[in-house]
């Protein structure tokens, strides 16, 4: 299927000089040991003539794995659950409703040491013809372990020299699963929170150079859920790595994320009486819908504007004996509090607010961890696999929790920097995400503030209807991140709105237009409703 130039192995742990001066790396090319200057990484005259010549070019801590040229049309990804995944049409970085064939391009795989703990799986994919000068980074997943490779594939296909890293550990381990593998590795930590990313994008860079004889003009990051958290930690450690960054429902500060996502499951193991079933949240939610959507969200499945809806639980509360149409006192009690999200016992603050309204169907309160974030505490946080997660206290474990993985993954509202560079940063999420778009919204106005004048009209969020954790639900959520960002760093067209699709068994069914927040879309009240033409971008208090 593809044509392998060059395959190497990694070498053994190098002693490091003391000035760095006279560092060497040592790589094998062809069966022989050579040792390579590290000024060789960035001589304008060291080009490449061709995909397997890039293997003899130095990287600072690194090995050259593959090399080969991938013909049109075969790249095939690995068929996993990642892969479902990344290949909804949601998830397409272009808005694409299906994935188109590869074009020619040089695959390089290396793998990263930058500390005797760190293997980080790496790669940058070439176009051979027809690259357009750019870089794309593409962004993660869960807990990562898995290169990207859908997003790859779609910015390979619109012309982008691309990188991907798993972030430093195999998720088809099962010491790679989950937090797993930042048990007793605080370099895996280190990487997986933000040392790969950069690494992977420098190295991008330099291979770009040497293969095409000169830079990549703008770079780009597309990332969602924790390529989104990743996307805000490269524009806050390193912004000059990227140009544009999307960053898509982005679970920040992670640790108070987390400790939402354990609330309904917490408070529902140590009050059994709070324990709601689905049938509860289905009615519940189809109440909601039915006191706030309006005429195009109720026949499309989705409230348009959650924040503005007055229902309450209250409402749905059994006047007599507990029916299948009414909610008990218990049941009301519960999904307030999930509403709500926890709160420190000692402040009375919340720590990170509940899911918005018309998002119910996806509620869960069944006395059960969420896996995802309980792996957060009990592995990164508190290297413990046996901590005990119903114990969890609200107020010092929160706190210590953050003290100790904050300063790796949390991101605070000063991006100036960033935007001083010239960055843009578009946000996106979903108001059927278990992420609340109002806390992100608050964030988001926070970046603004901070910013000022140099950064004040280089930051956008958009919240998208009925669309769930990064993609799916009933909204239009297929949409051109990369072509959004494209426009807005190379043409200054900044993204007021997006058109976005509904995509069915690879078809458009409906197009709605995107508003940049606050703006919501509102219906003409006379036009087709499945057309975007049909709605305008207005803001939430006009009618």
């Amino acid at each position: 299927m593809t044509r392998q130039e060059t395959v190497m192995s990694r070498p053994a742990p190098l002693s490091k000089s003391s000035c760095g001066l006279s560092r060497l790396f040592f790589l094998l090319v062809a069966g022989t040991a050579l040792a390579v200057p590290f000024a060789m990484l960035d001589t304008a005259d060291a080009h490449a003539t061709g995909c397997a010549d890039l293997a003899r070019r130095a990287l600072p801590d690194a090995t050259f794995t593959t090399v080969e040229t991938v013909p049109d049309g075969r790249w095939q990804p690995p068929q996993d659950q990642l892969t479902r995944i990344m290949s909804a049409p949601g998830m397409n970085v272009a808005g694409h409703p299906t994935q188109a064939p590869n074009p020619a391009f040089c695959r390089v795989a290396i793998t990263l040491h930058p500390s005797p703990d760190s293997h980080i799986r790496t790669e940058v994919w070439l176009p051979l013809k027809g690259w357009n000068g750019k870089l794309l980074g593409v962004g993660n997943f869960g807990w990562a372990g898995s290169l990207m490779y859908y997003g790859m594939a779609t910015g390979i296909a619109e012309g982008y020299a691309v990188a991907s890293t798993d972030t430093g550990h195999d998720s088809s381990t099962p010491e790679g699963q989950g937090g797993r593998f930042t048990l007793g590795h605080p370099e895996k930590m280190i990487d997986y929170a933000y040392r790969a990313d950069h690494l992977m994008t420098v190295m991008a860079k330099a291979l770009i150079r040497n293969f095409y004889g000169r830079k990549a003009v703008h770079a780009y990051w597309i990332g969602c859920s924790l390529g989104g958290l990743e996307g805000l930690i490269e524009a806050k450690r390193y912004p000059e790595d990227y140009d544009g960054i999307v960053a898509g429902a982005p679970p920040n500060p992670i640790v108070n994320f987390n400790a939402e996502q354990l609330w309904a499951g917490w408070m529902s193991y140590h009050n059994p009486a709070l324990r709601v079933s689905h049938d509860k949240f289905h009615l519940l939610n189809a109440a909601v819908m039915n006191a706030c959507a309006s005429p195009v969200g109720k026949k499309q499945g989705f409230l348009e504007e959650p924040d503005k809806c007055t229902f309450t639980p209250e409402q749905l509360q059994c006047k007599g004996k507990n029916t299948a149409k009414c909610l008990t006192a218990n049941e009301v009690q519960a999904a307030n509090n999930i509403y709500q999200g926890p709160l420190d016992p000692q402040t009375h603050q919340v720590i990170f607010p509940g899911p918005a309204k018309g998002s119910e169907d996806g509620f869960s309160a069944d006395g059960k961890a969420f896996p995802v974030a309980l792996d957060l505490f009990r592995y990164a946080a508190f290297q413990n696999p046996d901590w005990d997660w119903t114990t969890l206290k609200w107020d010092t474990d929160i706190q210590e929790a953050a003290r100790r993985v904050g300063p790796l993954l949390h991101v605070d509202d000063n991006l100036t920097p960033f935007f001083r560079h010239g960055g843009r940063l578009l946000m996106y999420i979903g108001w059927n995400d278990g992420h609340n778009p109002e806390q992100l919204a608050g964030y988001y106005q926070s970046v603004q503030r901070n910013a000022g004048p140099a950064g004040a009209d280089a930051v956008r969020l958009i919240t998208i209807p009925g669309m769930g954790h990064c993609y799916g639900g009933t909204a239009c959520d297929t949409f051109s991140k990369l072509g959004a960002i494209d426009d807005w760093v190379s043409h200054r067209q900044a993204p007021e709105q997006v058109i976005a699709a509904r995509v069915d068994n690879g078809q458009v069914v409906r197009t709605r237009p995107l508003c940049a927040w606050p703006k919501v879309a509102r219906y003409d009240g006379h036009g087709n409703m499945d057309d975007a033409a049909s709605f305008a971008c207005v803001l939430p208090d006009a009618h």
